[in-house]
């Protein structure tokens, strides 16, 4: 195990900048997340701490070692692909072994290294399996084993639940954050699934377009949103936002069809704020008693709890409601929503406002 630090580590390519100036300090042990959209510099970032590729400016440590200028291999890292990265023509117990092998390892230490490698991921029946004949949450056990079983000092994983189904996602997810707990190792995952953010993390480093947006625990980017990126990046449904005004410490927005008048945000006046509503927020009200009034656009029965959204112009507001609520699409509904859980963002820095 050990912490990472990386001191203004920027990445470019001629004129094109893959991560601006970034500085980190992951605590040995921890389970960080890179969570962005395609493009945003996150691989880019768990690269230069694999050491393929190399920092334009800055500095990367594993442990007390400067690793800027050392080869992926003397690095001490693991890491867990996408793609799994299987060899095809080796069997499950082959391909767990295999970088035991090439390190020299002795063959009477190899066996027990690999089944207690195998174990932690459920995978003792399957050592004779060739990869054609496992599944894709099989084939990812077989990828995480073979890094588990090199005991390396930080472990490095590269959107590795992609490739599957939704099911098979939530329970591998279960088996990272189990295989976590058990073996406490550094972890850099990245992810552009805010879900797996949220459940695996214990700091979630949020970027878009090559910078860093926020870093905090799961709790914190959820309740606390930096700014507009964060707030609509993190959460499902995602944050509504509405474009408005304020006037006397009443958020107003209204048009054809539509109105929100939201009271309780001291004596501020400002033009430009968009107002921000997670949707277990927002209680389902008569219109008439409503805070947002407007069209209803979608009704969406999730089983435990039925979506409600409001068209407003060119806005959408989602609302979560109780299971045994129903609405028809065209018909007129309201919301009420509390100041005390709104946000405000400044409609031109996008930033988040604080009264």
């Amino acid at each position: 195990m050990a912490r990472i630090r990386l001191k203004n580590i920027v990445k470019r390519w001629g004129e094109s900048v893959g991560v601006k100036e970034m500085s980190l300090d992951i605590a040995d042990g921890e389970f960080l997340v890179l969570l962005g959209p395609s493009g945003c510099g996150k691989t880019t970032t768990m690269r230069m701490v694999a050491g393929l590729e190399e920092p334009t400016e800055g500095e990367i440590w594993i442990g007390d070692t400067l690793v800027n200028h050392l080869e992926p291999k003397d690095r001490d890292v693991a890491m867990v692909f996408q793609s799994y990265g299987l060899y095809p023509n080796m069997t499950v117990f082959e391909n767990i072994s295999f970088p035991l092998r090439i390190r020299g390892v002795p063959a009477d230490q190899i066996h027990p290294a690999v089944m207690k490698a195998a174990a932690k991921v459920e995978l003792e029946d399957f050592m004779q399996r060739r990869p054609k004949e496992l599944s894709g949450g099989q084939r990812q056990r077989v990828a995480l084993a073979r890094a588990i079983v090199r005991q390396p000092k930080v472990f490095l994983m590269d959107e590795p639940l992609s490739n599957l189904d939704a099911k098979l996602r939530v329970s591998m997810r279960a088996h990272l954050k189990h295989l976590h707990h058990e073996l406490g190792v550094t972890t850099i995952y990245v992810t552009h699934d805010q879900i797996e953010a949220m459940t695996l993390a214990d700091r979630v480093v949020v970027m878009s377009k090559a910078e860093v947006q926020q870093i905090g625990t799961p709790e914190q980017i959820y309740n606390d949103p930096a700014n507009l990126f964060v707030a609509n990046f993190i959460g499902a449904p995602a944050m509504n936002l509405v474009p408005g005004r304020l006037k006397q410490g009443v958020f107003e927005a209204e048009g054809p069809g539509y109105r929100v008048r939201v009271a309780g945000f001291g004596a501020l006046s400002q033009e430009q704020i968009v107002l921000g509503l997670r949707a277990e927020d927002i209680e389902v009200v008569p219109a008439a008693d409503a805070a947002i009034m407007g069209e209803v656009f979608s009704f969406e029965l999730l089983g435990d709890a039925t979506t409600l959204t409001l068209r407003l112009a060119d806005s959408f507001v989602t609302a979560k409601a109780g299971k045994d609520f129903r609405a028809a699409i065209g018909s007129t509904a309201g919301f009420h929503v509390s100041a005390a859980q709104c946000y405000l963002f400044d409609g031109q820095t996008k930033n988040r406002m604080r009264l």
